[in-house]
């Protein structure tokens, strides 16, 4: 098995082991230091499976599809935690059955000395965000329904990122989904953590996108990540997604408009990456050049919009801008200990061993720029995929240096690999940002770049299993479910509703009384985990 120790500074960096392979245990054990003893292997896409945990942390279910809420929209079928009853079908394992709706990203908070853990929900007739009671010792009585409606009484669409904005005092809610429904929603919370008035307020000024990322940074930006796939091509897709920046003009009121910028990497010779480019030929060097560990390239943020108009095509503006598109990234984090200065994303790649193009199996990117309204930067590869660890998804700093990344592989992958997902920790270490490096050398392609560093290998903290409804699903259950069970909602907190609670802002202490991670298994029974880390005082 894989191995490395977590003690207050994070998790060292003695992960011994070639990716994807298990080996004996070797560790450092260290006063204030417990063992996190990586699972040597994926579960097989086979029958029912359990999840497989990392020996160093427990895990317990707060939250599962068939829950009742305690104030349900009966009406409209809003009715239990995974399912929407609008058909009156059973809850699971039949061919008619309810309709999942896979809550998806987790955030947690704590108001008036509560804590709950809020989600949207990816899937189902109508979106909607749900309120769990960690506090609540009845199940029947845990569950609430926070909004599923918008600013006009209308249903609003099925919601995947989600984030908490101190400064507006919202939920930001993210809907998948292209031009003109996807874009970010608002949904207000008083200080008890209710909804204000249970309603979903778009953003426009924000745009309209495949936006599933969602994060703020201190100056009150705020950061997106689309996840669109674009057009076939070698087995895989071109690059079609964007990363955003929202800069308001009142960081208190997102409704006042402000301009929304994208992402654009430049050349070696200062020319810009445009889509037309990676499009018409998704084989262009730069994307290998750009998925090899220790090349870095310059970026600068191009607006694509300003005011505060109906919503606009987002994705569209980006393209016509030059900004820089990828593979599909999906969601985004601060580092913590950067003061917002090192921002990492995921990009899930082709999901596919087939494609013949580079860059096909993702990774995770670091954008490091001077502060987070600073108009360039650089970006590099943190962690590069391949066929064993790709279709990385979800995000979350357990420490200032180690990160957690999980896969949604998709169904195709799982069958070609014969792996169900898994969830994987980087140790990043002491490495210095590019942006305070003293030299590079000229590579000759259209990176600049130090690639003496070692790439990071992880370690596997979850191998995530497969429920009975999952299988059923893949076996004989309604078309529209996938027959997998999917690692999605990674997030760890404090619960921090101010300012100095942002995502990134203080130094995480999993082992702190305070400090919490949960992921929730989508499809399936729809199950929602908290992770405690062993050594952990809940005090």
């Amino acid at each position: 098995m894989k191995t490395a120790t977590l003690g207050r500074a994070g998790l060292a960096g003695t992960l011994a082991v070639a990716l994807g392979v298990g080996m004996a245990n070797t560790a450092v054990q260290a006063d204030d230091e417990f063992r996190v003893v990586g699972v040597p292997d994926a579960n097989p896409r086979v029958g029912i499976q359990n999840n497989v945990l990392t020996p160093s942390a427990t895990q317990n279910s707060v939250a599962w599809g068939n829950l009742p809420m305690t104030n349900p929209d009966v009406a409209n079928g809003v009715t239990h935690y995974g399912y929407n009853t609008l058909d009156r079908a059973p809850l699971t394992q039949s061919r008619d059955e309810a309709h999942k709706t896979e809550p998806d990203k987790n955030v947690y908070l704590v108001f008036g000395g509560k804590h709950y853990l809020y989600q949207g929900h990816e899937t189902g007739p109508r979106g909607y965000v749900s309120r769990i009671n960690l506090d609540e010792t009845d199940p029947a009585k845990r569950v609430t329904l926070i909004a599923d409606e918008d600013a006009e009484g209308n249903p609003f669409p099925t919601i995947d990122g989600i984030t908490w904005d101190p400064l507006t005092r919202q939920l930001l809610l993210t809907a998948e989904s292209k031009s003109p429904v996807g874009g970010v929603f608002g949904v207000a919370l008083d200080g008890n953590g209710d909804a204000t008035d249970g309603r979903a307020v778009r953003l426009n000024a924000l745009g309209s996108g495949g936006y599933e990322g969602v994060q703020n940074d201190k100056d009150g930006n705020v950061w997106l990540v689309e996840d669109i796939g674009g057009a076939a091509a070698g087995g895989g897709k071109v690059p079609n997604s964007y990363v955003y920046r929202f800069v308001p003009t009142d960081n208190t009121d997102l409704t006042a408009g402000g301009s929304l910028q994208a992402l654009q990497i430049r050349r070696r010779n200062g020319d810009a990456v445009t889509a037309s480019e990676l499009q018409s030929d998704p084989s262009d060097p730069f994307i290998a050049h750009l998925h090899t560990y220790g090349s870095s390239f310059r970026t600068r943020w191009v607006t694509i919009h300003s005011g505060t108009t109906e919503a606009f095509d987002a994705t569209a503006a980006a393209t016509a801008s030059h900004a820089t598109p990828f593979k599909r990234p999906e969601n985004g984090v601060f580092r913590p200990g950067t003061d917002f200065r090192e921002f990492y994303f995921t990009e899930t790649g082709d999901t596919s061993t087939s494609s013949t193009l580079p860059g096909a199996y993702g990774g995770v990117f670091r954008l490091t720029l001077a502060s987070p309204s600073a108009a360039t930067g650089t970006i590099s590869i943190a962690a590069v995929g391949d066929r064993a660890h790709t279709g990385f998804d979800n995000i979350a700093f357990l420490t200032n240096r180690d990160l957690l990344v999980v896969e949604d592989a998709g169904d195709g992958l799982h069958a070609q690999r014969n792996a169900l997902d898994s969830g994987y920790l980087y140790d990043l270490g002491n490495r210095r940002s590019e942006g305070d490096r003293s030299h590079s050398h000229n590579r000759g392609d259209d990176s600049h770049g130090d690639d003496r560093e070692r790439a990071p290998s992880p370690a596997r903290w979850l191998a995530e299993g497969r429920d009975a409804s999952a299988t059923f699903d893949a076996m004989s259950g309604p078309s529209y479910n996938d027959g997998d069970s999917e690692i999605t909602g990674i997030h760890v907190s404090d619960g921090d509703p101010t300012a100095g609670g942002i995502l990134g802002a203080k130094n995480p202490h999993p082992l702190g009384s305070s400090w919490r991670t949960f992921w929730t298994q989508q499809h399936g029974d729809n199950t929602t985990w908290e992770i405690s880390w062993k050594g952990r005082s809940r005090g």
